[in-house]
């Protein structure tokens, strides 16, 4: 046994005790760094199972595009970008010759200057010119919030790129137009993104062509709750079954859309048939003011019903059944009171079935109160004087399109008769211009206008707040020029001698390229009155010679 080396039992005793202190340091060490790696893994187990924050829009469309295209799972290749939308530059003012040239001409170098780059175009990497892009227009570059238009054009939007243009759009605070051209819309994704319309709260301008749909749902975009102002629908295909569509969402016997004032549907594939479904959907619609059917397959027939529509036309049953209901929540117009007519006066109502015939006979009773009431009724319109006017029926019964001068113009004496008219002063002392009614009109539903009853039907005015109309380019003959030249005479009758401030008729009238022969007597008288209609038109003046000369500035 070495010298020094204690070996006693308690040495002995306090080692194993040692040993297995030191034992069980290490196992509990390595159970620390099994559980910390258990933690660590579930953790991470736990962040890809997470769902992220859903992201909030601050307004700026560039940033919120691409997080929300990031968030999608789109890798920052496929995102598309978002740029300016390229301007042509403008026309630099002609140079001023009594100038004088702050730079003037220094002397040749013999040094090869680089060729300075073009400004009239911009030059971009090896098919950058075919990536996908969204061009926007601001009010302010410098300002992100202040984006105002979008366009996109030539790439296909799928429902993940609706779904993100859902939750940027709205908060895009300036938006007022959205371009789509040839983006492969679906039926599902325009009915996506017309649900996203009404959110937007300037959104005014919607242009969606080169996007045929089969099932051609058109009219959702044209709801009762739209905001849109115009809407362009071009090269879309759209057919007979579109138009119908697009006829209801315009208005009904007992619906109208109250926004759109501009609709083009030019370059389509729309016949007769859906012509005159449009026709009908603008008969109780006095809100559109443009229409376009340019390159579309419009024949006479469906001409004919334009003619009709801006002349005037027979009342159906379902619109002489709302007329009534109508009337008797306002109250009859003719008696000026609220209570309805007695039942001896309901037989010569205007509204009855064509069955009914006006021949009955009143009792002298009837009559003497008849008389009376009117002359009660003059006598109030005259002690009232504040330009009020009554909605008689005026028509002549059984008249004809030439029998319309007399009609208005006992329209115009009788709405006329009992109005004062007031002149007022300015401050300068000079008279200013009498007027009977402010510039702005209400518009007044077209079934309470005045009607006429021909053979038992109840005839209305046309359409006259349709100002611009395109029919160029279709199958129009003879025959459908001449039922629209005697609506255009219609109108200008109507205006002359019942004019209306809210509903001029048509200004602009487009018949170009249909096969009309050179020598077209209608189109000839067409094109000349629609020459003083053109709100632009200046005659011309004749001088005291006896020469013409032109008042155009």
């Amino acid at each position: 046994m070495p010298e020094g080396v204690d070996d006693s039992p308690a040495n002995a005793r306090f080692a194993s005790i040692a040993k297995k202190v030191k034992m069980g340091k290490r196992t509990e060490k390595a159970l620390k760094e099994k559980a910390a790696a258990s933690t660590s893994q579930e953790a991470s187990e736990d962040d890809v199972n997470k769902v992220p924050e859903p992201y909030t829009c601050t307004g700026h469309f560039d940033p919120d595009f691409t997080e929300l295209c990031r968030r999608a799972g789109l890798a920052p290749s496929e995102i598309p970008t978002v740029v300016i939308r390229a301007k042509r530059p403008g026309t630099p003012p002609p140079p001023d010759p009594k100038a004088k040239d702050p730079n003037p001409p220094e002397e040749a170098v013999d040094v090869a200057e680089e060729e300075p780059k073009p400004k009239t175009y911009v030059t971009k990497e090896r098919f950058a010119y075919f990536k996908p892009c969204i061009q926007v227009e601001m009010e302010n570059e410098d300002k992100p919030a202040t984006v105002t238009e979008v366009y996109i054009r030539g790439w296909k939007i799928d429902d993940m790129m609706v779904g993100i243009f859902k939750t940027c759009f709205p908060t895009i605070e300036k938006l007022h137009t959205i371009n789509f051209w040839n983006t492969g819309l679906t039926d599902k994704t325009l009915r996506d993104l017309a649900a996203i319309f009404p959110q937007c709260p300037n959104l005014k301008n919607i242009v969606i062509e080169g996007n045929p749909i089969p099932e051609e749902p058109w009219a959702c975009i044209m709801g009762e709750d739209s905001l849109i102002i115009n809407l362009s629908l071009r090269h879309n295909d759209i057919t007979d079954r579109g138009a119908s569509g697009i006829s209801s969402a315009l208005s009904t016997v007992t619906t109208c859309n109250k926004n759109l004032i501009s609709l083009n549907l030019s370059h389509n594939k729309i016949t007769d048939v859906g012509a005159e479904a449009i026709a009908k959907g603008l008969r109780m619609n006095r809100i559109l003011l443009c229409l376009s059917l340019a390159s579309n397959r419009i024949t006479d027939k469906g001409a004919m019903k334009f003619g009709e529509l801006l002349s005037r036309f027979p009342l159906t049953h379902e619109e002489v059944v709302e007329r009534r209901k109508l009337l008797r929540d306002k109250g009859s117009p003719d008696r000026g009171s609220g209570k309805s007519p007695p039942p001896s006066r309901r037989a010569e109502s205007k509204d009855r079935p064509g069955s009914v015939r006006s021949g009955s006979h009143l009792d002298k009773g009837d009559k003497k109160r008849d008389k009376s009431s009117k002359k009660k009724d003059n006598k109030k319109d005259k002690d009232d004087g504040k330009g009020g006017t009554k909605k008689a029926d005026t028509w002549k019964k059984g008249g004809s399109r030439s029998s319309v001068t007399v009609a208005i113009t006992e329209t115009v004496t009788k709405t006329t008769k009992g109005k004062k008219t007031t002149s007022s002063k300015d401050k300068k002392g000079g008279a200013m211009p009498e007027s009977e009614s402010p510039d702005m009109v209400e518009a007044i539903n077209p079934l309470l206008e005045s009607v006429e009853s021909i053979e038992g039907q109840l005839w209305i005015p046309g359409n006259r707040s349709i100002i611009s109309l395109n029919l160029s380019r279709n199958e129009i003959g003879e025959a459908g020029l001449k039922s629209i030249l005697l609506a255009v005479q219609y109108q200008i009758t109507l205006a002359n001698l019942a004019p209306n401030p809210a509903l001029k008729g048509l200004m602009r009238l487009s018949l170009g390229r249909n096969p009309i022969r050179a020598d077209s007597e209608a189109y000839q008288k067409i094109q000349d009155l629609m020459l003083t209609r053109d709100p632009f038109y200046k005659a011309q003046a004749k001088s005291p010679d006896g020469d013409t000369q032109s008042l155009a500035g």
